[in-house]
């Protein structure tokens, strides 16, 4: 909606005050996988804080309820699907109001021994966690070219890490940090800037809709060379209710989208240790990285790079 402010004088002889200056537009994003967890969160703080809400989710139910928030607008979207992804943007582009910010939230993960998944759990992964984030944005970087707008990927902290009983899902996430750094670097020239956020344990829904991909544990765990593990991905993996709101990764997201100099990355995590866990693989690989070649260098080196970084991303 675009706000108007006028004054009118009667009397001819009084001459008519400086205008006020316009409203800037209300600016419009998109959610995608909004109907409950982090996109729920984003969503509803988004929508308090003034931007208009595109909010996409797959049930009626999910759509009604997200429609009785202020400043959101339901639309059924399938991140899979090119025909509803078209209608998405056309629904947008009816709408009026273009679109400045896109957050890609949806996805899901599959769990067990990468050496155990089926072919076609490996395609779904990819395709609601990899291809949907980039079908996305590809439809609709019109409107973001247009509006110099904002790409925000809900990436994980496992886009960093990796572990057993996750690889999909942290090929996946690791894809969408490869993802996000390319396509900030060739959206930069149109003055889009992309981003990051890379939660940890939150609760959502993904515990529950993992579980429930992992089909019967003990019939799973009983075909399996790691028994033990599927059955220990059972309990784990159920205890999703128990982890703090995301409100904090709701709060990054805000920022990504609204701050004059976002960041490129937005770690969040509930505890200190998940920061030094991070920090320990990113030096590991770095030290990885640099053993045992003609090429290797020294550490004075390695300390003077770290330096000229944290230089570069000074506050």
């Amino acid at each position: 909606m675009r706000l108007r402010c006028s004054a009118i004088i009667g009397l001819a002889l009084v001459s008519a005050p400086t205008a006020l200056p316009a409203q800037p537009a209300q600016r419009a994003v998109l959610v995608t996988g909004a109907s409950s967890g982090i996109g729920r969160k984003v969503t509803e703080l988004l929508a308090s804080r003034g931007f208009f809400v595109y909010a996409t989710a797959r049930k009626p139910e999910d759509l009604a309820a997200l429609d009785r928030i202020p400043n959101v607008k339901s639309i059924r979207l399938d991140v899979t699907a090119p025909a509803e992804i078209a209608a998405a943007v056309e629904a947008v582009r009816q709408g009026g109001r273009g679109l400045y910010g896109l957050v890609n939230n949806a996805g899901g993960a599959i769990v067990g021994p990468l050496i155990e998944h089926e072919e076609t759990e490996m395609a779904w992964q990819f395709d609601v966690n990899v291809y949907g984030p980039w079908r996305l944005v590809k439809a609709f970087a019109p409107m973001l070219i247009e509006s110099k707008g904002r790409i925000t990927n809900i990436s994980s902290v496992s886009g960093v890490l990796s572990g057993p009983m996750l690889g999909a899902y942290s090929m996946t996430k690791h894809a969408l940090e490869a993802f996000t750094d390319a396509l900030g670097a060739e959206m930069a020239r149109f003055g889009v800037v992309v981003n990051a956020v890379e939660p940890g344990n939150y609760r959502s829904e993904a515990g529950r809709a993992a579980l429930s991909r992992l089909g019967d544990v003990e019939a799973r765990a009983a075909r399996s060379r790691y028994p033990n593990e599927i059955r220990a991905l059972g309990r784990n993996i159920s205890g999703y209710d128990q982890y703090a709101e995301p409100i904090d990764v709701a709060e990054a997201v805000y920022h990504a989208l609204h701050a004059p100099t976002p960041k490129a990355r937005y770690l969040v995590t509930t505890a200190g240790r998940g920061m030094e866990r991070v920090a320990e693989k990113s030096l590991e690989e770095l030290v990885q990285l640099n053993q045992g070649h003609r090429f290797t260098i020294g550490r004075d080196s390695l300390v003077t790079l770290l330096d000229a970084a944290l230089k570069r991303v000074a506050p």
